[in-house]
């Protein structure tokens, strides 16, 4: 049988180190976000991959533990296209966005309501942490406003998709006061009740603004937002708003919408968002409590970012925060003398 106890008793101390290393990580990062509401958008390979799920399931309650406040947005995309596919109704993506139809509507809720959201919950609650389940339309949470997209400079209909244009935080705060982990479906009616599919993306980034969220996390299949994609595959891992801005005319249809999530985000009032490989068990946890970081993060302008906290840039980073150890190649260099 082998375990950490059957091996040589130089390699099992230098494990424990490690171990206790990487606890100690944690702590300004637990002292950082704690009190504090995260929004995550749930989506990608995390969402359909079991083991993913279940280590996602386990980020969220860790993070719940430690005295964070994650409030969890989803979409379902795979699941609605095999459920379409299933039921032989037709759907196609523009700009990034699902075209859908009133009938492609009524498979859109059901999927998300019934499927998507009730498995994440159930996964949740196997650890003794209580989430709940709720959508666009309960308590008046999202009210939408139909959208269209524009494709190779033409206007495309995209049918019963929408847009988030107001956002009622009553049910999802009093979930958070009392303990629980909202799970919200990404979902919304118009004004006439009319209900319409909303990206998730931006339905996450709606929600943190308008819930006043430390920050904005999105995950995603990609290790973030390419540099020079398809030449490189190198990740750019920290771009202000304005250098967003100016790429967005040239991103992949595909990271449109969580880039323009992350942009609206900042653009509200949140110091920064994030997009992350959601393909990386336990990515979650990796952005938000160890020193590198991983992924894309967008800040609002004047900002650095050291891990996964943001300095201002004319006010530097603060020497003793190089305190803790090497920060990798999400941090910038520290100033001269800065590092113990």
């Amino acid at each position: 049988m082998s375990s950490s106890l059957t091996q040589p008793p130089e390699t099992r101390q230098l494990s424990l180190v490690e171990k206790a290393s990487i606890l100690t990580e944690t702590l300004p990062w637990l002292e950082t976000y704690a009190g504090k509401i995260v929004v995550i958008k749930y989506g990608g390979n995390a969402m359909i991959d079991d083991d993913l799920k279940r280590a996602f399931a386990q980020d969220i309650v860790f993070m719940k533990r430690c005295g964070v406040h994650p409030v969890v947005v989803h979409g379902g995309g795979p699941q609605i296209s095999t459920m379409l596919t299933r039921l032989g109704i037709a759907s196609e993506f523009r700009g990034g966005l699902r075209v859908t139809s009133p009938e492609a509507m009524e498979v859109v809720r059901m999927v998300l309501v019934g499927q998507v959201g009730r498995d994440l919950v159930g996964l949740i609650n196997t650890h003794s942490t209580v989430a709940v389940g709720l959508s666009g339309e309960d308590g008046g949470l999202f009210t939408a406003q139909r959208r269209g997209t524009t494709v190779d400079g033409e206007e495309v209909d995209l049918g019963l998709v929408g847009d988030v244009i107001s956002v009622r935080t009553e049910a999802v705060a009093g979930l958070i006061r009392s303990g629980s982990v909202p799970v919200v479906a990404s979902i919304a009616p118009d004004a006439n009740g009319v209900v319409h599919n909303v990206n998730a993306d931006t339905a996450a980034a709606a929600l943190a603004v308008a819930l006043k969220a430390d920050r904005l996390v999105v995950l995603t299949d990609v290790a973030g937002l390419y540099r020079d994609w398809p030449a490189s595959s190198e990740v750019i891992t920290e771009l202000s708003a304005s250098e967003l801005r100016g790429l967005m005319p040239e991103l992949q249809s595909g990271m449109v919408p969580k880039m323009e999530a992350c942009l609206r985000a900042v653009e509200g009032g949140l110091s920064r968002a994030t997009v992350v490989d959601g393909r990386v068990p336990h990515a979650l946890l990796l952005e938000i409590f160890t020193n590198v970081g991983i992924g894309t993060m967008v800040t609002q302008d004047g900002l650095i970012r050291l891990g996964s906290r943001v300095f201002s840039r004319d006010q530097g980073i603060p020497p003793h925060e190089y305190a803790n150890g090497d920060y990798g190649p999400a941090a910038v260099e520290p100033p001269q003398g800065a590092r113990p």
